[in-house]
């Protein structure tokens, strides 16, 4: 039986039906890299195994826990698979990802086993009684830390927050064998993928996005934002007054009640800078803003501000990149 290191980190690992690991597998491996030594866990349908285990070795894990599940969507069955792991391991911590499939597996395993869960951590630490999570509150008013003081915690990690990267290991795989359940589940007949016309990076794990606000006026001004995107290779989004407009769709939207972003470049045109909105994307590492309010809110955590007319700042924007693209 393989022996697990006595300060390791269990890290639930989403994978893809295209046979490959979250993108924000990684991130989670060099945070658990931090705090102790990183093993992964990878539940999927069996004929992408090896590749994922081998992936998840070559982001950093130590050791790799695999476990055949008939979908990798199916929460319940993750969360058997998680349970096991944890069982076999007894980590001083379990992270996720804060996605929609890692949350839901994160609480029904932190429910069973009666764990503190911390959501929309922006990082990981340890201190002398053991593992915490820093977290953005009450609309990033304030920086905090969640410190359970009994068990392991169970933490979901903001998508793009954690810059560390673990080193690449040997794939060491132990094989997990699942009981069959008997509660019933939900059977999937058929899954297919929802076809993109655009090659713009996904929102929530882009590291370069372009936001667009009510200032753009119109849906059809509203394809300043697409321009400005394409020219930078960025993810586009929306706040939530632009949505509610119509210029573009709920996914769209970064926020409270919409995504949480975590990007390198976070370039805001017309968005006043609502709290509701600051609070999903005010972690990215640089922040630039262009509004022809003066005293916007947005401006008060821009690194880089400009007041001016976007539909005369942007196109000057866009020319400069497109220019320096062709030296």
């Amino acid at each position: 039986m393989t022996a697990f290191a006595a300060d390791s980190i269990l890290v639930f690992l989403e994978t893809t039906a295209a046979g490959e690991l979250a993108k924000n597998s990684a991130e989670l491996l060099g945070a658990a890299a931090g705090v102790g030594t990183p093993v992964a866990l990878v539940a999927a349908p069996g004929e992408h195994l090896e590749a994922f285990a081998a992936q998840a070795a070559q982001a950093g894990a130590s050791a790799v826990l695999s476990a055949v599940v008939e979908s990798a969507i199916l929460t319940g069955q993750l969360a058997d698979a998680l349970q096991q792991a944890y069982d076999l391991v007894q980590p001083h911590a379990v992270l996720l990802a804060h996605s929609l499939t890692s949350r839901e597996v994160a609480a029904r395993f932190a429910v069973r086993n009666k764990l503190a869960l911390s959501v929309d951590a922006l990082g990981v630490q340890r201190d002398e009684q053991g593992v915490i999570a820093s977290h953005s509150i009450y609309g990033g008013a304030f920086s905090t830390t969640s410190a359970p003081t009994f068990g392991a915690p169970v933490i979901t990690v903001r998508v793009g927050s954690i810059e560390a990267r673990a080193q690449g290991q040997e794939p060491a795989v132990t094989a997990l064998e699942l009981a069959g359940g008997t509660t019933p589940d939900i059977q999937v007949l058929d899954l297919k993928k929802a076809e993109s016309n655009s090659a713009r990076p996904e929102l929530r794990t882009a590291t370069k996005v372009v936001s667009g606000g009510r200032g753009l006026g119109s849906t059809e001004q509203f394809d300043l934002v697409y321009q400005l995107a394409d020219a930078l290779g960025a993810g586009v989004g929306a706040s939530r007054a632009a949505v509610d407009a119509g210029f573009i769709e709920h996914a769209a939207q970064v926020g409270q009640t919409g995504v949480a972003v975590s990007p390198q470049l976070y370039v805001a045109l017309g968005i006043s800078g609502a709290i509701q909105h600051k609070a999903g994307m005010q972690t990215a590492k640089t922040i630039v803003a262009i509004n022809k309010d003066g005293d916007a809110p947005i401006f008060e955590i821009a690194d880089f501000g400009i007041v001016g007319d976007v539909f005369k700042v942007v196109p000057q924007v866009i020319s400069a990149l497109e220019a320096r693209k062709a030296q």
